[in-house]
This record gives structure tokens, sequence and C-alpha cells, in this order.
């Protein structure tokens, strides 16, 4: 049985499902799936917090989240995972085209343009470019409730699919649908990660139970004496210790992977695994950054 969080796209998480053959996941089970088609939606479990709880108790269910990208994971969602239950991993990772347009009544003009959670997430910066001011409605809110916050002369930024009958699309929203591929991965409980032989996608949080100058230089050490090189590293605040860290990296085997964690248990640092994702390259990659550094 798959689920999703209750600000997700569900046109977008069923189709990364369908994509990716998620859907059947626990098929057989005894909990029974209340959604008649997982091909076209997905069990709505409610915010983040309340997902990752409910696929960490129930057993043969599994739910899809979004990314960020492999290589550069949501900050949101690597402590959402890092704050859930410890057996929480993602195992897999799929790309979809972005099914986002720009629609209105026929002859509508001017108006409020009306967007939910993740229409906002995946859109902001082109609508913005647009000179669109969007107003923001929760994703559960129905496509007749958002019709009429829009009204007569208003417009929504829906999927391809959930566009109201009659309405067309405005100039500007094929624009919407260039934006790069969104990543979606399939959130599991398991008691140990997954084992693979070919290269996977690994994402390590850890944190020193005692940090002091010069730890995380040490445990980075680490790192790079297993020949890991790091796409993605960041910090964050944490209650039991100064800082906390975010690691993502391309791992050749599940071997390499095992001695990491296993010296890290020797040294005393505290980590986890938040998600093993086979594959060799993630394309297209993470939004690059066009620096400006200081002048020389």
């Amino acid at each position: 049985m798959l689920g999703r969080t209750e600000g997700e796209s569900p046109a977008h998480a069923a189709l990364a499902a369908r994509t990716a053959r998620w859907s059947g996941v626990g098929e057989g089970s005894v909990v029974a799936s209340v959604v008649s088609d997982e091909s076209r939606e997905l069990l709505d479990l409610g915010t983040t917090a309340e997902t990752l709880a409910t696929v960490a108790s129930i057993d043969d269910l599994a739910a899809v989240v979004h990314l960020g990208h492999p290589e550069q994971p949501s900050p949101a969602l690597e402590e959402a995972l890092l704050a859930g239950a410890s057996s929480l991993i993602v195992t897999s990772a799929v790309a979809v085209p972005a099914q986002w347009v720009w629609v209105a009544p026929r002859d509508a003009t001017g108006g409020q343009v009306v967007i939910d959670e993740a229409g906002m997430r995946d859109c902001r910066e082109l609508l913005r470019t647009m000179g669109v001011s969007p107003r923001l409605v929760p994703t559960r809110t129905s496509l007749d409730e958002r019709a009429a916050i829009a009204g007569p002369t208003g417009s929504l930024v829906v999927e391809r699919t959930r566009v109201p009958a009659g309405w067309v699309e405005q100039p500007g929203s094929e624009r919407l649908g260039e934006h790069r591929p969104l990543w979606y991965g399939l959130l599991e409980a398991r008691d140990a990660w997954p084992r693979f032989s070919g290269p996977a996608q690994v994402w390590l949080a850890f944190g020193p139970y005692d940090e002091y100058r010069g730890s995380l230089q040490r445990t980075l050490a680490v790192l790079s004496d297993a020949g890991i090189d790091l796409q993605h590293l960041r910090s964050n605040p944490s209650s039991l210790g100064p800082h906390v860290f975010f690691t993502s990296f391309r791992c050749p085997d599940v071997g390499v992977l095992d001695a990491l964690v296993a010296e890290l248990d020797a040294r005393g640092v505290a980590h986890r695994t938040l998600a093993v994702l086979p594959g060799q390259e993630f394309v297209p990659g993470p939004d690059p950054l066009v620096p400006r550094w200081a002048r020389s």
C-alpha cells in the first residue's frame, strides 16, 4: 500500500509511483488499500511527521516523497527523516516530468492566481519571472473550492490531469511544463539498509556525541579514507549536541558503506543512513549555482 503527504501533489506522486513501478508495494498484505487505483491516487497520510510515523508503524505501507534531488536532498526531508523512527529509509528514486499548467475560464482576464503548496514549491521562481503574484491554498483544497476562490476572472496553477472542464491554458503556461524534472523517492521502514552490489547514492547523517575543535575534520577524514567524495554537506543545530551533519555521496557498493559505518562506530560517531538510492547517475543533476566570488 502506498501513501503520500497531504502537501504533496497527488498527480505527481502517483505518476512517480507508476513510472518507478512502486504501485503494488505490499500486494497481498492483510492491510488492504483504501484507494481504488494507486496508479492515479495515493492514500493521504497527513503531515510529513504523521506520514513518517504511520509508515514506521504499519507493515506493508510505504510513502512517495519529494526528494529535492538524490545528490542534494531537500533539507526538510533530511531533518524529518532524522527526527523520525530509526527504521525509516528512502530506498529508490525516480524523476518525472512536471505536469503544472496555468489555466483559466475562457476569456477570463486578471484576477487571482490560485496555487497549492506543491505547485508553489515547484513553480514559484517561474511565476515570479512572469510577474504573477499567486494566492496559496492547502493542497487538500478541492478544485471546486479553488475555482470559487479564483472567481470568474481568476486562474489556477494545477496539474494537467486535473484541469477543470472548460478551462484553457493561459499565455506563458508552457513555461511551467519546461520545469526541470521532479525527483521522488520511496520511503519505507526497514530493519537494515538495502544490500546493493552496484553504485548507489547514500544519504548519511552523523553527529559526534562530543563535538570539539577539529571533530568534523576527523570525521570527514574517515569518509575520505573510505574513498568517498561528498556531493552534499550541511549542518543543523542538534538537541543532543552542537550540530548534526547531513551528507550525500555516491557509494560503489554496500561493502564500502558497511566498512564506513563500522569505522564511525569504532570512533564513537553517532550516525544514521537515511537513504540508499541505487543508480550510477541521476540526470538531470541539481540546479547549478553561478557564484560571484569576492574580487581578488
